[in-house]
């Protein structure tokens, strides 16, 4: 299966964000922000601009939906490594806060370590047969890099979404935008949440961190402006 070179341009990818962090941790946060609220920006104009053109001048373009379809799913494949870097993913911690301390980080290593397999599987569950699992030969069933890879090798376009005319006269493009274009955040997405997992995973083995999770933020909210109203 030709999943070689994704996998290799993977791995150069998550070795240059961590050679990045440890030059610059700051600049790379505000990289990922940047391209969250990038993606989020261009969510809300294309929508707003489709709105406006529909009910407003009885036009628009077929394409927005298709487009703010895909930018939506770049914004969740990106933002959950992000979350998982920041620990903002909520998490119901309530049972495991009233086990012993060591058993308490026994869980924490274990929920981290899921995330971890879970993403591992997503993006390429081949490595499962080593494990005694199904061996896998189909690139529908190899994970995101696989299904990735054969979008690349097939070439074909999205339903709506097409490249403007002077781009495909230009560069010699085909009409429609191809698929694998819009599915390449799903390898990187995918890769960058299996990089913060793995991150999070040591950080709790060495007792840097508590959870995967965000923890307690509201009820300290609450216990630092309880007498908020009263004062």
């Amino acid at each position: 299966m030709e999943v070689f070179w994704p996998s290799f341009l993977l791995v150069a990818l998550i070795v240059l964000l961590f050679l990045a962090e440890r030059w610059n941790k700051d600049a790379v946060n505000q990289l990922e922000e940047s391209i969250i609220a990038i993606l989020l920006a261009a969510i809300t104009i294309v929508s707003f601009t489709q709105v406006v053109a529909r009910y407003g001048f009885n036009t628009g373009w077929s394409g927005a939906l298709e487009l703010t379809r895909i930018l939506f799913a770049w914004l969740i494949l990106f933002g959950m490594a992000y979350g998982v870097k920041q620990g903002m993913h909520l998490g119901v911690d309530a049972l495991i806060r009233i086990l012993p301390q060591p058993l308490f980080r026994a869980a924490a290593i274990l929920g981290a370590l899921c995330c971890v397999l879970y993403a591992a599987m997503l993006l390429h569950a081949g490595w499962l047969s080593f494990l005694g699992g199904k061996e896998i030969n189909s690139y529908r069933q190899s994970g995101a890099i696989g299904y990735w890879t054969l979008m690349y090798n097939l070439g074909t376009g999205l339903d709506d979404l097409r490249y403007p005319v002077w781009v495909q006269e230009t560069f010699g493009l085909q009409e429609r935008v191809q698929r694998w274009v819009a599915y390449l955040m799903l390898p990187i997405g995918l890769s960058l949440f299996l990089f913060r997992s793995v991150q999070a995973l040591i950080e709790i083995i060495t007792g840097s961190r508590e959870l995967v999770i965000a923890g307690h933020e509201a009820e300290d909210l609450v216990a630092e402006n309880k007498n908020v109203l009263i004062d």
